[in-house]
C-alpha cells in the first residue's frame, strides 16, 4: 500500500482535477485508485494538506488553501479565509458565533487560533459553527467588527 506522501499526492490530484464535495466522495475516488483509507486517516490527510471546503457556484467543494493568503507556517490567514468561508457573525456578552458552510468551521477556527489575537481566549469548532470566547464584551465587539469588515473584503 502506498505511503502518506503518495496518498497526499493522489488526494491533491483528485481535488485539482474535479469538484469533490465530501470526504465520503473523496474516499470513494481514492478506493477507485486502489487506496482504501479509513475516515479518520482521510480526515487527518485533509487537515495536514490544509484543504478547505469552499462554496462555489456549483456547490461546496474541497480546495487547497490559497498560498498567497498564508502565514509564515503555511496555514491560511483569517484575511484569506473569512471572505470565502464566514457567512454570518453574531454575539452576546463575551461570546461570538461565526457560521460557515458545512465542513469549514475547523479551518477558520485554526486560523483564529493561529492569529493569536489577544481578545480571544479560545475557540470551539463544530461542522459549520465556531464559538469564540472573548476576554470581554469590548473584545467581542472589536473582533466582531474585524470579522464583519473582512467578510466585505
Amino acid at each position: 500500500m502506498p505511503g502518506k506522501r503518495e496518498r497526499h499526492a493522489v488526494i491533491l490530484e483528485l481535488i485539482d482535477s474535479r469538484p469533490v464535495a465530501s470526504q465520503e466522495e473523496l474516499r470513494r475516488l481514492l478506493r477507485q485508485r486502489g487506496l482504501d483509507v479509513t475516515q479518520s486517516t482521510l480526515s487527518r490527510d485533509v487537515h495536514e494538506l490544509r484543504l478547505a471546503r469552499v462554496p462555489t457556484e456549483a456547490g461546496v467543494r474541497y480546495a487547497r488553501a490559497d498560498p498567497a493568503g498564508t502565514n509564515g507556517d503555511g496555514r491560511p490567514t483569517l484575511e484569506s479565509l473569512i471572505p470565502q468561508l464566514v457567512t454570518t457573525v453574531d454575539g452576546v456578552s463575551e461570546l461570538l458565533v461565526l457560521r460557515t458552510p458545512p465542513g469549514s468551521a475547523h479551518t477558520v477556527a485554526v486560523a483564529l487560533d493561529s492569529d493569536r489575537t489577544p481578545d480571544v481566549l479560545g475557540t470551539v469548532a463544530g461542522d459549520d459553527t465556531i464559538l469564540i470566547v472573548c476576554r470581554s464584551v469590548a473584545a467581542r465587539e472589536r473582533l466582531g467588527k474585524r470579522v464583519t469588515a473582512l467578510m466585505g473584503a
